[in-house]
């Protein structure tokens, strides 16, 4: 059985090579779009700001899982777009994935939208549920937050 090779990466907008980000792109684009039938604008420019931080685990060069970490003007951390590869799922690659991503965060307060079935998940990473219930492209979805972390 071959040993998996696991690496977690972090980086920015300007840091990401064409074919790294061409994966990852593709990657939210078949899950979100195809899998999910969401036909939305997926690039959303958010991806290419400053702020914003791209976290993935990749397995020889392949992302298994994504998310990527945006700086709100106010100061506060939004994590989104978090997907795994359908086939890595249950691997435990999204919980080190967000691990990863809220050590980026730090101390700040930090918010999502998790698509409301994973809203336990999300709670196991210190959010809780911050409003009602929505729905967004036919899919409900429940705002969470987690405090910023006084010390």
């Amino acid at each position: 059985m071959p040993q998996q090779t696991t690496e977690l990466r972090t980086a920015s907008f300007a840091d990401l090579n064409a074919r790294t980000l061409h994966d990852l792109l593709k990657l939210r684009i078949d899950v979100f779009v195809v899998e999910q039938n969401c036909p939305y604008p997926e690039l959303d420019g958010r991806d290419v700001e400053p702020g914003t931080r791209h976290v993935w685990l990749t397995d020889g060069g392949a992302p298994l899982a994504y998310l990527r970490i945006l700086a709100d003007p106010d100061g506060v951390a939004r994590i989104g777009r978090v997907v795994v590869a359908p086939a890595a799922r249950g691997g435990g690659h999204a919980g080190r994935l967000m691990t990863a991503a809220l050590e980026v965060v730090g101390n700040r307060q930090c918010v999502l939208d998790a698509q409301s079935h994973l809203v336990a998940f999300y709670a196991r990473h210190g959010f809780a549920e911050s409003g009602p219930e929505y729905v967004e492209d036919g899919i409900p979805h429940t705002p969470m937050r987690r405090d910023a972390i006084d010390g």
